[in-house]
């Protein structure tokens, strides 16, 4: 694998667990751009960069990736909250050339999760009896809720079971309506939980992260595979599990 020169944006805790990731694997970090450090956009640094990564905040999110992407660099997201403003880069990479890889999850063992949730949401259609929630726990400084994962989650069961209207943030279940609950909780890195209940048993499909390294080891692999692909990239484009 090439050696990459990666640009960080967002240094937090996640930014530094991806440092340690993209060092194991040989890549070297040439810049980081924390809050308060924009002016490091236009550090010449920036423009050696192979990849840009952006995990940060919703209401910065847009405009980091913008910076990155306006600057030639591949860049890839893992930040949530921030869906209605994807279109315009998923655009951006269609008629302007640019290549950005965004997933609301980089766990591989999540994106395989994704993929077991979209099956059993299809095979549980023969039994419409069960009665469909999900609930998430994430730590206590996740800004979004539902997180992006639990509404990848229940979209994907919305497209299966057409009965279901939308998904809603709710204690309370409804006619029609996917019920989500979202928990935060000291420093848990994420569980998500989709639960098939009928009036004698209940189904659970479950997945727990133990940390933040599942998520880093997968962002620096979409790092890695966007240097080789141009485009709007998916964890499903690199898995190939379309």
């Amino acid at each position: 694998m090439k050696k990459l020169k990666i640009v960080l944006i967002g240094y937090g805790k996640m930014g530094h667990v991806l440092e340690q990731v993209a060092q194991r694997r040989g890549h070297e970090i040439v810049l980081t751009i924390d809050k308060g450090d924009e002016d490091r956009f236009d550090d010449l640094r920036f423009l050696t960069a192979d990849v840009a990564i952006e995990f940060t905040a919703p209401q910065m999110a847009y405009t980091n990736c913008l910076r990155a992407l306006e600057r030639g660099i591949p860049t890839v997201s893992g930040t949530t909250g921030w869906s209605e403003d994807l279109p315009k880069l998923r655009k951006l990479c269609k008629e302007g050339g640019k290549t950005f890889f965004w997933s609301s999850n980089f766990s591989i063992g999540v994106n395989l999760f994704l993929q077991i949730n979209r099956r059993v949401a299809e095979l549980m259609k023969a039994a419409p009896s069960y009665q469909l929630s999900l609930e998430e726990t994430h730590h206590i400084h996740k800004l979004d809720a539902p997180s992006g994962t639990a509404i990848t989650l229940a979209e994907t069961i919305l497209d299966e079971r057409h009965e279901l209207k939308k998904w809603e943030l709710t204690e309370e279940p409804s006619p029609h309506v996917l019920p989500i609950k979202a928990h935060r909780e000291g420093e848990v890195a994420g569980i998500h939980t989709v639960h098939y209940t009928s009036e004698v048993d209940r189904i659970s499909l479950t997945h727990e992260a133990f940390g933040r390294e599942g998520f880093a080891l997968g962002a620096i692999l979409a790092a890695e595979y966007a240097t080789k692909h141009t485009g709007w990239l998916t964890m499903e484009d690199m898995l190939n599990v379309h």
